[in-house]
């Protein structure tokens, strides 16, 4: 007993909605990889600095101090 014959239509539905997100999702990975259509930036930062001046180390004696008598 033949059920009778399907045309198939639901099937190019389908295939057009797969073919609609293959672009959305090859569009979304452009903008996303590539930084999309925005201009790049350069950016030049030149940084110069000084170290600070520290403070003299204090002085060491320069003989040993005496020994205390006793």
């Amino acid at each position: 007993m033949a059920e009778g014959s399907n045309s198939g239509g639901g099937n190019a539905g389908l295939a057009f909605i797969v073919g609609a997100l293959l672009v959305v999702v090859a569009v979304l990975a452009f903008f996303m990889f590539s930084g999309g259509m925005t201009q790049k930036k350069k950016v030049d930062v030149d940084i110069s600095a000084t170290a600070p001046k520290l403070p003299d180390a204090p002085k060491t004696p320069e003989a040993p101090a005496p020994k205390p008598a006793g």
